[in-house]
């Protein structure tokens, strides 16, 4: 067992749903490098396992190659557990098996049933960071079944997520973390909004568009394409939206793009867990305009750093919007520098990490 305040061997095992560096894997390939870098500053030792043609600056990476799995949220709650033939997430956990013994720790990034499974079968502990909240009864049972067996073990971002599952109070929030200085403050905005995320049906791109189009404003939009022919639909449903997709852009070419407009749009359908783009858009000074749901509804200070709506209101969204001038940007600057710099995620996450190596311990 590592005692508190030493450094760790920590073995991270990346999601399988696409390479680091794509944008497949959505945020959780940003809370990934966010917390590879919290953690290499105070000293902790981090391999990556993760699926062939990941790219990582700096890190040693353990490139897997394999079938990718198919994303849950595309699921239903009754659809089975599939592992493709070929399995990328088969392939890298082999090589957790293989590896194991040389970590005092492995943080587990896939939403997905097979790590949680083989968790007792592993002789080093395993920190598995849920990404999304409850989506599929199969994930759920197994999560649940992890979190009773070894305490502490489940990791979560916010209330919010955790309140979907049957076993909340066994559920750990850590939160998010991030390196603020990469984001430039801009005091006055042009003319225009920003949605960014990953383009498919639950995130609700429709809704910021008509918005943005009742408005007057432009919208720039900014994320990996998950569904084409939702893209396509929303184009054709709004022919005449001045809107722009400028695609998946390296975070300093798209903070570039951010920082200068006039609020960030939030739209899902579901409960986000957490919503890093909400911090992205406060590091740069940009209010959030989001829907009363899930992780950004724990983030936006109403009033002061964004607006909160009722969830799928274009209405609500529209007066929202009308309002940003309200807010103060630099309150937004303050408020992600004071509450999800890099160093206090990396404090949450070894305060994490302690109570899963000392419970392992006893």
């Amino acid at each position: 067992m590592v005692l508190a305040g030493q450094s760790y061997q920590l073995l991270f095992v990346s999601t399988p749903l696409g390479p680091l560096g794509s944008g497949v894997g959505g945020g959780v390939e940003l809370t990934l490098l966010n917390m590879l870098d919290a953690l290499t500053q105070r000293g902790h030792q981090i391999q990556v396992v993760a699926p062939q043609q990941s790219q990582l600056p700096q890190t040693k990476i353990i490139t897997v190659a394999g079938s990718p799995q198919i994303p849950a949220q595309t699921q239903t709650r009754q659809t089975p557990i599939h592992i493709p033939a070929n399995s990328v997430l088969a392939n890298m956990w082999l090589q957790v098996l293989a590896l194991q013994s040389q970590f005092d720790l492995i943080v587990n990034f896939a939403y997905d049933w097979l790590p949680l499974y083989l968790t007792p079968f592993l002789t080093t502990p395993v920190a598995h960071l849920i990404s999304m909240g409850s989506l599929m009864d199969a994930m759920d049972q197994m999560i649940g079944q992890i979190a009773d067996q070894f305490p502490h073990t489940i990791g979560v971002h916010t209330r919010a997520q955790a309140n979907t599952f049957p076993f909340a109070q066994h559920c750990y929030p850590v939160g998010n973390g991030f390196n603020v200085s990469r984001y430039q403050f801009t005091p006055h905005p042009d003319a225009y909004l920003c949605w960014l995320g990953r383009i498919a049906p639950e995130k609700a791109l429709e809704d910021a568009v008509a918005a943005a189009d009742r408005t007057g404003l432009p919208l720039k939009i900014m994320g990996h394409i998950q569904d084409q022919a939702y893209l396509e639909q929303i184009q054709a449903q709004f022919p005449e939206a001045d809107i722009d997709y400028l695609g998946f852009l390296d975070t300093d070419v798209m903070q570039d793009v951010l920082r200068r407009s006039q609020g960030l749009l939030v739209t899902p359908r579901w409960v986000e867990a957490f919503g890093n783009v909400v911090i992205e858009a406060l590091a740069c000074g940009v209010p959030v305009v989001a829907y009363h749901r899930g992780g950004p509804a724990e983030i936006v200070r109403q009033g002061e750093t964004g607006w909160l709506v009722e969830p799928d209101s274009v209405d609500g969204l529209v007066e929202a919007i009308h309002k940003l001038p309200e807010i103060d940007r630099q309150a937004c600057r303050q408020q992600a520098e004071q509450e999800y710099s890099l160093t206090a995620f990396a404090e949450r996450l070894e305060q994490w990490f302690d109570k899963i190596l000392s419970q392992r311990g006893q």
